[in-house]
């Protein structure tokens, strides 16, 4: 059989536009006479359509659309297999499917709804879908296929595991099609789990992903095909549409497979992410242009880097807003990358605002010593001068915050933490020095003088980030022990921390929850990146 893998992006709501995806992409490959072309997961409503799935305008329109993608299998000459939602006709339970729908020649020939709706990366599929109560094989020419939808592909822990059902059926080729998120490691985790499938049952293995961002959440693609004996036959690239052939006729032999294999550039395949993240918000919102403070420091420069590799040079603002606290070496290192870029650049000083606030503030701050209120109080003219900008000419404004900050909430609200996307918000302080050296690898973007410097806000004189915070080598550990492990406070101090640092920092975590529910959206590239603890608890941490 030869099989077309169609890594596509579609976009969430844009029935009409997902299919002109189908129809011209499945108007490429007709010249190749594909007995099978495979699309993702939801690919008709997009992935993931939320709340959008309570609405029955757009529960219609994604079944009208089944009749179109019909039509258009009329005009190949084999069979198209795509997701989509299929009301479920149940007395009781949610309504609906998401379903795997066959057509060939003009007509629907086969149906498989998801068995195990997911309950992963907060998507709370049980919240819209039903669960398939039987699963089938599709008989299609000459292969007895096993079809899975998502992480089903790789959920064994449950009562029900689709895939070994399957297989007892007698299953000679299983098809996953997913709208799978990428994080740090999971490219790898699926390779690892569905060539366990093959290892066990001896079948071939078809993975067909999306690829693109929807809102917080960045599809990275790398759909393969294994073969029974577990080798990788097939690998699209990542973050990219791409179409695959492969002939199953030729999946025993592995004269090359062995050379094939998943990205393994880790800083590689995040900067991929937050490039193609930054892109489809934009596109898909209908934006046009970021506008990014930039502080002389790390993250900035990295989030306006990262803007001007996904929106071009001519779409990206830089605006640097000194102080009386701001070293002249900071503004010197904002001008130098922003013409390393080619980018707008613009200094708008803050000292005169600052005083008349001061000022303004002094009868009713008599007696009061100067502390944090003066310093956030620059943070917040800041954040009102990029969002004026951002207002007068419809600009978007880039969070430059990471992971690590946000956590520990070293950030302030309604300054610093101000945008519409949070570029960084999952990246931790070390991995945006290592990615700043990825943007550098082959010529200096941004400047080496940014990426030496002690971090600082540089909100009052001699400031810098470790006066208030663990060393970052010490506090990203620790957070990733917490949040993405799931350890305990004496757990974490077995690790061989301090009990004092791990306490301050859990305890912060905890505490500046009321300040990350307020963040601009997040993308996301680890494994835990949105963490919600009860703003108001008591709860022994």
């Amino acid at each position: 059989m030869k099989i077309a893998l169609a890594q596509l992006n579609p976009t969430v709501g844009d029935i009409e536009g997902n299919l002109r995806l189908v129809h011209n992409w499945t108007k490429k490959i007709a010249p190749l006479n594909p007995d099978l072309v495979i699309f993702p997961e939801l690919f008709i409503t997009g992935y993931p359509p939320r709340d959008l799935l309570k609405r029955n305008w757009f529960i219609e329109r994604a079944e009208k659309a089944l009749a179109e993608v019909a039509k258009i299998s009329e005009k190949i000459s084999g069979a198209i297999l795509i997701g989509d939602i299929a009301r479920s006709n149940r007395k009781t339970g949610r309504g609906l499917y998401n379903c795997a729908f066959a057509f060939y020649q003009g007509r629907e020939i086969f149906r498989q709804a998801k068995s195990v709706p997911s309950g992963n990366d907060g998507f709370d599929e049980l919240r819209f879908f039903d669960p398939a109560p039987v699963v089938r094989l599709w008989k299609f020419k000459g292969e007895r296929i096993g079809v899975s939808i998502g992480d089903e592909a790789w959920t064994r822990a449950g009562p029900f595991d689709p895939v070994k059902e399957q297989a007892q059926q007698g299953a000679s080729l299983f098809i996953n099609i997913a709208a799978s998120p990428f994080w740090l490691g999971k490219p790898q985790l699926r390779l690892k789990l569905i060539k366990s499938h093959c290892q066990r049952y001896r079948r071939p293995f078809v993975f067909v992903n999306q690829i693109g961002a929807q809102d917080e959440l960045i599809f990275d693609g790398q759909s393969f095909i294994v073969d029974r004996n577990a080798e990788l036959a097939l690998v699209l690239p990542g973050f990219k549409q791409k179409v695959g052939l492969f002939e199953t006729e030729n999946l025993p032999a592995r004269t090359q497979n062995s050379k094939l294999n998943i990205q393994n550039s880790d800083i590689g395949q995040v900067y991929q992410a937050l490039i193609l993240g930054i892109k489809d918000y934009f596109r898909k919102c209908g934006l046009r242009k970021a506008v990014v403070g930039l502080s002389g420091g790390i993250d900035s420069a990295v989030t306006a880097a990262l803007a001007v590799a996904a929106l071009g040079k001519d779409a990206v603002l830089g605006v640097t807003m000194p102080s009386e606290f701001s070293s002249s070496g900071s503004v010197e290192d904002s001008k130098a990358l922003a013409q390393n870029l080619g980018i707008e650049f613009r200094i708008i000083t803050i000292t005169p605002i600052y005083h008349s606030y001061l000022l303004t503030l002094s009868d009713t701050f008599a007696g009061k010593p100067t502390d944090v209120t003066e310093e956030n109080i620059q943070a917040r003219i800041r954040g009102n001068i990029l969002m004026a900008i951002a207002n007068k000419f419809g600009y978007l404004v880039l969070s430059t915050g990471n992971k690590s900050e946000l956590s520990v909430g070293y950030c302030t609200l309604y300054g610093d933490m101000i945008g519409g996307l949070a570029v960084l918000g999952d990246v931790p302080k070390l991995m945006v020095y290592e990615l700043a050296r990825y943007i550098n690898r082959t010529t200096e973007v941004i400047p080496q003088a940014i990426i030496e410097k002690a971090p600082s806000a540089e909100l009052k004189p001699g400031q810098k980030d470790q006066d208030t915070l663990p060393p970052y080598e010490v506090l990203d550990q620790i957070l990733a022990l917490y949040i993405e492990n799931g350890l305990s406070l004496e757990e974490i101090v077995r690790h061989g921390f301090k009990k004092k640092v791990v306490n301050w920092v859990v305890q912060q975590v905890a505490r500046m929850e009321f300040k990350r529910r307020q963040a601009p959206l997040v993308l996301r590239v680890t494994s835990v990146s949105t963490f919600r603890f009860p703003v108001s608890s008591r709860a022994r941490l």
